[in-house]
C-alpha cells in the first residue's frame, strides 16, 4: 500500500483481514468491524475509528487465531507498553507498597509488592536493585505509569517472577514478538532439540537466557539475535552451524 492510500475494508474468505503479513502505513484501514463475525482483540499499532480498525505505525499486520488478536509488528527499539504484554524488567527502586522496574518504556513500571502468587506482607520477595523480573502488564493507561504483575489472570505465577542468574540481551520488539509466536519459531525449535536452557522473552525487547553451561547461553543468545531477518530454512542452517562449533 502506498502512503496515504486507504485500504479496502472487509475480511478474506477465511474471515481474517487480507492484509495479514503485509506492510502497513499509519492510517491504513485493515478491518471493517461490520464484516467481522467474532469479538476481536486489538493490540499494539492499531486503533478503532468508528467501524474501522486503523494502523497507527509502520509495520507488518499480525494475527493470532487462538485469541483472535491483531497487532502491527514493527522493528523499533522503543517499547510502548500494552496490557497483557510480557516484559523483562530491571528493579531500580523499592517503595513501601511496590517495586519500581525499568521496562525500557517511556515510564518505569510499578509492581505491587503483593502481585506475586501467594504473596502476603510476611513473605514479600526480597528483590534488590538490579534484580531482573519477568512480569505481565496489567494496566497501561497513557496518563499513568504501567502497572505490572507476576501472576496470570487466575493468580498463578505461570512462569512470572524474579529471574535468577542467566544473561539478558536486548533486541527489536519485532524479534521479541516473533519469538513468542505459535508455532515455535525454527530458531528456538532447533535449539531446544539439542540444548538445555531456559528463556523468558519480554515484548519490551529484552530476552533472558539461562543454561547450565556458559557456552550454551552464548550460543542460544547469538542464534536468536542472528535469526531476525532469516527465513525458516536459513534459521535451521544457521543454528546447525553454531551447534557444530560447540
Amino acid at each position: 500500500m502506498e502512503d496515504g492510500e486507504v485500504a479496502p475494508a472487509g475480511v478474506g474468505p477465511s474471515g481474517v483481514s487480507p492484509f495479514v503479513s503485509k506492510v502497513l502505513a499509519p492510517g491504513d484501514v485493515v478491518l471493517d468491524l461490520n464484516s467481522a463475525n467474532k469479538v476481536l482483540r486489538v493490540g499494539s499499532g492499531l486503533r478503532q475509528d468508528g467501524d474501522s480498525i486503523l494502523a497507527t505505525k509502520v509495520g507488518r499486520l499480525r494475527f493470532q487465531k487462538q485469541s483472535n488478536k491483531y497487532w502491527v509488528e514493527g522493528s523499533q527499539k522503543r517499547y510502548i507498553p500494552n496490557v497483557e504484554d510480557t516484559v523483562v524488567g530491571i528493579m531500580v527502586d523499592r517503595r513501601s507498597e511496590m517495586f519500581i522496574l525499568d521496562i525500557g518504556g517511556p515510564a518505569f513500571g510499578s509492581l505491587p509488592i503483593l502481585a506475586f502468587e501467594g504473596a502476603t506482607r510476611r513473605n514479600i520477595p526480597n528483590l534488590q536493585v538490579g534484580a531482573a523480573v519477568y512480569a505481565r502488564v496489567v494496566n497501561a493507561h497513557r496518563d499513568s505509569d504501567p502497572e505490572l504483575s507476576c501472576t496470570d489472570a487466575s493468580g498463578k505465577s505461570a512462569g512470572f517472577g524474579p529471574l535468577k542468574g542467566g544473561y539478558i540481551f536486548e533486541c527489536s520488539t519485532g524479534l521479541a514478538r516473533g519469538l513468542l509466536n505459535k508455532p515455535t519459531p525454527p530458531v528456538l525449535e532447533v535449539l531446544g532439540k539439542s540444548l538445555s536452557f531456559e528463556i523468558a522473552v519480554g515484548l519490551n525487547g529484552r530476552v533472558w537466557v539461562n543454561a547450565p553451561k556458559v557456552t550454551t547461553t552464548i550460543t542460544v543468545s547469538n542464534a536468536i539475535q542472528n535469526s531476525e531477518f532469516l527465513s525458516p530454512a536459513q534459521q535451521h542452517i544457521m543454528v546447525k552451524k553454531l551447534l557444530e562449533e560447540l
